[in-house]
């Protein structure tokens, strides 16, 4: 991916310095990202019936195909990222999912759907880690989760608007016209996110005294920083904590649908709306409700970076449970909405934390190595334990075997949670020694 280096001169022409502005450009194109991931399983069906795709085919395509590209690709586009311009690779990103998606509504086999897929999943691994950079040089400690909080809308609004509306245009003008339409509208944002938004100075937002060597020019070295990622109990215990969580949350939503229909007796029509709904009020009040709570929390001690999704998990997992039970869909779905307000804490607290523990020149890579190893557990195994276990639980007779697999995600919930208090302890004595030695 491409990103020259921005002239100072060209900088200075730039309107989109106002940080609402780089906020909502940013929340747009991760909109668009996940809404491009959510067309695949919204428009399964109608693909399956047109290229004569298996299950299993379709599994790979939106699950280990998808995540292999998607998750290590990140880390050599976190590299060149943190070398050169991240508004650059974050426009070059976009402009390459939006064209393989345009080319996944054209694909006429299904070679052509998985070539299409895996470039799908190149781009948006050069998505989120530089816009998790752009944010924090753009917002000071203290505003940064609220910030990350907001971008993280993302998700909630695509998926929403993915269920919403991708089966409403499929059913009117065919499975291949959502997938070309928003692929256009992604060329065009990648553009305009190109012409608009200004490359931040790295470091910009952070206190002289925040690092030992603040300077912002020198280019961070590829494997020390991969070392130094994975040797740091902090940034692994937040890294491992949000994969235990991410196993919970994509095992959940990626069988959610199914479940519902299978288990609850929801229609495809009741889920366009009401699924869609909870999607919106759930996910995306959880992420802007998680972002203003930790922000209040860490500016009486960073261990609430901790602390927060910690308290959360607690409080969902009843809640997760009652909804797996629940003996109809409109019980389910209320259960479901304040598993999702509270499912999303750890997000805007592991990044935010991860953000501010690296030198502003690692923050690509570092938030691309987050997204790694929170992404292969959750993105990775999730899904397939939850499938392979509904799968075994069939053969042994259970005639609700999807039922009693969403139950087994109930364990790592408790992983989770203890990650995060460990992540808490450790914090709390780092803390402590600072005061010490002040």
């Amino acid at each position: 991916m491409a990103g020259a280096t921005i002239s100072p001169a060209a900088e200075s022409t730039r309107p989109g310095g106002n940080p609402t502005f780089v906020l909502g450009m940013l929340c747009f194109v991760y909109v668009l990202n996940f809404l491009d991931r959510q067309l695949l399983s919204i428009l399964a069906k109608p693909i399956q019936d047109a290229l004569q795709i298996s299950d299993g085919q379709l599994g790979l395509i939106s699950g280990l195909y998808f995540a292999m590209f998607y998750c290590f690709i990140a880390i050599p586009v976190g590299w060149f990222a943190d070398r050169t311009s991240r508004v650059g690779v974050l426009s070059a990103a976009c402009a390459i999912w939006s064209g393989a998606t345009i080319a996944c509504g054209m694909a006429a086999n299904y070679t052509q759907l998985v070539v299409a897929r895996m470039l799908v999943g190149f781009g948006e691994a050069g998505g989120v880690p530089p816009s998790y950079a752009i944010i924090t040089d753009t917002y000071p400690p203290g505003k940064r989760a609220a910030a990350l909080g907001i971008f993280n809308l993302g998700p909630a609004i695509g998926a929403a608007a993915g269920v919403a509306f991708g089966a409403a245009i499929a059913e009117r003008f065919g499975w291949r016209i959502p997938f070309i339409a928003v692929g256009a509208i992604g060329i065009v944002t990648a553009l305009a996110v190109w012409l608009t938004v200004r490359e931040p100075t790295r470091g910009a937002t952070d206190s002289a005294a925040t690092f030992a060597t603040p300077s912002t020019s020198e280019k961070a070295a590829f494997w020390p920083t991969v070392r130094m990622f994975l040797s740091h109990p902090v940034l692994m215990l937040a890294a491992l904590g949000s994969g235990a969580t991410q196993f919970v949350t994509y095992g959940l939503g990626n069988f959610a649908v199914l479940f519902l229909m299978r288990e609850k007796g929801m229609e495809l029509g009741d889920v366009a709306i009401w699924y869609a709904l909870v999607l919106l009020i759930g996910m995306g009040g959880g992420m802007i409700v998680s972002g203003r709570v930790i922000d209040r929390m860490v500016r009486k001690s960073r261990a609430g970076y901790a602390i927060a999704p910690a308290l959360s998990l607690v409080v969902a997992m009843p809640f997760y449970l009652a909804f797996v039970w629940a003996p109809g869909w409109p019980l389910a779905l209320a259960f479901l909405t304040v598993v999702m307000v509270f499912n999303y804490f750890y997000l805007s607290a592991s990044v935010a934390l991860v953000q501010e523990e690296v030198k502003p020149n690692q923050r690509v890579l570092a938030g691309a190595l987050l997204l790694l190893i929170m992404n292969f557990i959750g993105l990775g195994l999730g899904p397939t334990w939850v499938g392979f276990a509904s799968d075994w639980f069939k053969a042994q007779g259970d005639l609700h075997g999807l039922q009693t697999a969403l139950y087994t995600l109930t364990p790592f919930y408790v992983i989770a949670i203890g990650l995060f208090l460990l992540l808490a302890r450790r914090l709390r004595r780092e803390d402590g020694r600072q005061e010490i030695q002040a």
